[in-house]
């Protein structure tokens, strides 16, 4: 049985196969759309009589039932923030993408990960594909790992990355990063859709077969999303994002996409000169160097996967010195500013039509869910009346377009987490059910806000 291969341009818009590059496809019209991809063709017998091609002996299907529960036991990287984004450590045979900022962290994270990982007993292999062997070894110098165990092999050829890996019975390959790597068989240079994909393509299938974890560094777009096709993200098995301000101690691993976990975890860490050491108690890093006393601050309490966390939210609103006022948002997006802005001065008669607003999560935290939009406005609230909110006060609610406070999952949680850090009061919606023995002022509209500060 013969094969052959080709490459081909294919139309990312509507499929159209073409024989070669071209910036226009003849068939749809889009420009910049064709993307060069192998093809495959075997010359497969079939059934005589059918026209169906066989199924293959050398593959069974299997019930679920049959296979042992915990067959591939997890491999911790000795991290306890990482291993718990990931579920409980490292599945086997697993495809891994790792995306973040450049000057994130993310290859210092990871050598530390392999130099743990190789201690415990198990052959690890990094390739660097954009480091010589001499610059890794000086970023291992400075790490409190013992790294020396770690292989490094400088190549970015995916075919030379995956002999080396079988070669060695690696149990950890990481590949830093998947742009740089490239495969002969395509005429592309690295880094664009199809070398991208057929690398992890190619990886993905080395994984699966050889039961080897596999983690690739991707770098990300001006957007914050990861370069390369969306197909890389529909093909791995977790999908994490390395997050945090470049010149804030603080780093968050978020993962969202995860096979074998749940998807909304978050692992912290701090940026040290050792490397990243990952912070145990998360509410009080953020908290740590607060000054209660100073009017526009206001804590809440977010839920981040299973784990309550709390941050600070601080507010600025000054006398406009030009024309327009300016809105800077640290942490928070733009849009749910303007829309908390116009509810406070819609429905409560706060004036910004003339006031600068800045608002600042600290920590590098990025505020995703409405959870926090109470401690946003009593942050703005005080800011504007020069008056400082109790220290000993947190904020858990929802504010909707029309002034009303709504309540928010999970609120037990989160007050027992303040509770845990010396919080004494929280002022929540009158809508939800509260249990627990901090005292609580509950509201029904932003207007109330003025008699619970």
């Amino acid at each position: 049985m013969g094969s052959k291969q080709r490459s081909v341009y294919r139309c990312s818009q509507c499929g159209g196969e073409h024989p070669k590059w071209a910036g226009k496809c003849d068939s749809c019209g889009e420009w910049n759309t064709l993307v060069e991809e192998l093809v495959q063709r075997k010359n497969r017998s079939k059934v005589p009589g059918t026209g169906a091609v066989p199924i293959s002996n050398a593959v069974e299907a299997v019930k679920l039932g049959d296979l042992a529960a915990g067959r591939l036991p997890r491999i911790t990287s000795g991290l306890n923030e990482l291993d718990f984004v990931l579920g409980g450590g490292i599945v086997p045979g697993s495809l891994i993408l790792v995306g973040g900022e450049p000057g994130i962290g993310k290859s210092t994270l990871l050598l530390q990960c392999a130099a743990r990982i190789h201690a415990a007993g198990f052959p690890t292999l990094y390739a660097a594909g954009e480091e010589s062997v001499e610059q890794v070894a000086l970023r291992a110098d400075r790490l409190s790992e013992d790294a020396d165990g770690v292989i490094v092999l400088p190549e970015v050829r995916v075919e030379a990355v995956i002999a080396k890996a079988s070669q060695l019975e690696t149990k950890l390959l990481i590949v830093d990063s998947i742009q740089t790597t490239y495969t002969d068989e395509l005429e592309g240079a690295p880094g664009n859709v199809g070398q991208v994909r057929e690398c992890a393509a190619r990886l993905m299938r080395y994984a699966k077969a050889s039961n080897a974890a596999v983690v690739l560094i991707g770098h990300v777009t001006r957007g914050g999303g990861i370069a390369g096709p969306k197909t890389l993200e529909h093909m791995v098995d977790t999908v994490l994002y390395f997050e945090g301000e470049t010149g804030n101690e603080f780093r968050v691993l978020r993962a969202v996409k995860n096979r074998f976990g749940s998807v909304d975890e978050v692992g912290i860490f701090e940026m040290t000169a050792k490397g990243l050491t990952p912070v145990p108690n998360p509410s009080g890093a953020f908290l740590t160097g607060r000054d209660a006393s100073a009017a526009g601050s206001a804590v809440s309490a977010l839920m981040e996967g299973t784990r309550p966390v709390l941050v600070e939210i601080q507010a600025l609103a000054a006398k406009a010195g030009f024309g327009t006022p300016q809105r800077v948002a640290t942490g928070l997006d733009h849009k749910r500013l303007a829309v908390l802005l116009a509810i406070l001065e819609r429905r409560a008669g706060l004036p910004f039509n003339d006031l600068d607003v800045f608002l600042n999560v600290t920590g590098g935290f990025r505020l995703h869910e409405t959870a926090s939009d109470l401690a946003v406005a009593a942050a703005l609230w005080s800011s504007v009346k020069d008056l400082a909110v109790p220290s000993d006060m947190v904020f858990l609610g929802e504010v909707g377009l029309g002034g009303e406070v709504r309540p928010v999952p999970g609120t037990d949680r989160r007050l027992a987490e303040a509770e845990r850090l010396g919080f004494t009061r929280a002022v929540v919606s009158s809508k939800g059910k509260v249990m627990g023995p901090m005292e609580t002022t509950r509201i029904s509209h932003i207007t109330d806000l003025n008699g619970a500060l």
